[in-house]
Formats: C-alpha cells, sequence, structure tokens
C-alpha cells in the first residue's frame, strides 16, 4: 500500500491506497462526505469496491478519519463499457468540505496514478453533473465542470466525444480517458469503435 504525507493546515493528511477493505472499515468516514451516499453507507460501499476485481480505494486520512477518497471499479453492468476487458472506471473523488483548498484531490489522483497497475487499463471517468456540490462550492456547473476537467487533466486524462446515454443526457456531463502505457492497439481500437454505439448500431440497421 503506497504512503505518501501530506502537509496542511489541519494537520498531516495521509495519502493510502490501494487500500484493503478490512483497514477501511477501522477508519470512520468524515460527516461530510454525504455527496453520493449518507457516510456510513458509503463507507461500505468503498469496502465493496475493494473486493472487485481490478477494484481499489485509495484514501486521505487524519488521523483515523477519512477526509476524502477516490474510487477505481468495473463499469456498472449496465454501461456499454463493462463489455470492453480493459476499461476500469474512476467511478468517484469527493473531498470532505472540511477539508476543501487543501489540495487533498490532487495529491490523491496523483499518487493513484503512480501504481503502475493501471498502465495495463484504459481509466475512464464519467462526470455527471448532478452529483457535483455547486452548493458548497459556490460554483455554477460549468465552472464545477472546469474544475474538473483541469483535475483530470493533471494525470493524463483527455476529454473524450461519446453517445453514451448518461453523459449526452445533460451538456455539461463529460467523458474522460486515460489511456494506459501497456494496452494493446486492438484494446484502443476497441475503445474508439464503443465511443458511438448509436451511429454503429444505425449503420448495421441500415444494411
Amino acid at each position: 500500500m503506497q504512503k505518501y504525507a501530506l502537509e496542511t493546515p489541519r494537520g498531516t493528511v495521509y495519502i493510502e491506497g490501494p487500500c484493503p477493505g478490512d483497514y477501511l472499515a477501522k477508519l470512520t468516514m468524515n460527516e461530510k462526505l454525504t455527496n453520493f451516499r449518507p457516510p456510513a453507507k458509503q463507507k461500505n460501499a468503498l469496502i465493496m469496491i475493494t473486493e472487485m476485481p481490478a477494484g481499489m480505494i485509495y484514501i486521505a486520512r487524519h488521523e483515523k478519519e477519512i477526509a476524502g477518497y477516490v474510487t477505481f471499479h468495473p463499469s456498472d453492468e449496465c454501461s456499454r463499457w463493462i463489455k470492453h476487458p480493459r476499461v476500469l472506471e474512476l467511478g468517484g473523488i469527493e473531498i470532505s468540505a472540511d477539508w476543501r483548498k487543501m489540495k487533498l484531490a490532487e495529491n490523491l489522483l496523483k499518487v493513484s496514478f503512480q501504481n503502475l497497475e493501471l498502465e495495463n487499463y484504459i481509466v475512464i471517468t464519467m462526470e455527471m453533473c448532478w452529483h457535483w456540490d455547486t452548493r458548497n462550492t459556490k460554483l455554477d456547473i460549468w465552472a464545477y465542470q472546469r474544475v474538473l476537467t483541469n483535475l483530470f487533466g493533471s494525470v493524463g486524462m483527455q476529454r473524450t466525444p461519446t453517445d453514451d446515454p448518461d453523459i449526452i443526457e445533460h451538456p455539461a456531463n463529460v467523458l474522460m480517458a486515460r489511456i494506459g502505457k501497456n494496452v494493446s492497439k486492438s484494446d484502443i481500437e476497441l475503445f474508439e469503435s464503443m465511443k458511438f454505439q448509436r451511429i454503429y448500431n444505425n449503420a448495421i440497421n441500415f444494411l
């Protein structure tokens, strides 16, 4: 497990991962980690991810409390990306409002992408605006989108066009991807062909 000490105005925060489930079970969640679900339920969700194939959790820990986290896991069964053997989803990144503006998110991504295992995958993130904490950050969705694209861009992820229904549901939604160094040409070509399934299916139907 990687471990990096980050000094902040509120004390030392440790960026750690990939964290096993039994380690996460011994920690508490900051009470303001509520972006996806209540803290206790989100902690259980993090533990479940560690049990998935290629599932990984990186955390920002202060003493025995999780102040933030980033998740990596296979795509949802209903998603088109589940059909690609080398796609891994960066499913969520969340920092408690108590720890904002202390570079926890940047360091979580920096440390997690030092894991050479990610070079074997096309890591995607599907950023949907209904998950964004615009109320506490006081950013509108377009400013929040810029913050996220810059954040993920810092580790080599790039905006990727697609007709994925979850992305095109709102113009602010974004698909970003990073292709690992060890991903084969055939897997890259498969990923490219999957980005616009609607066009592909229409062409097949026309023929």
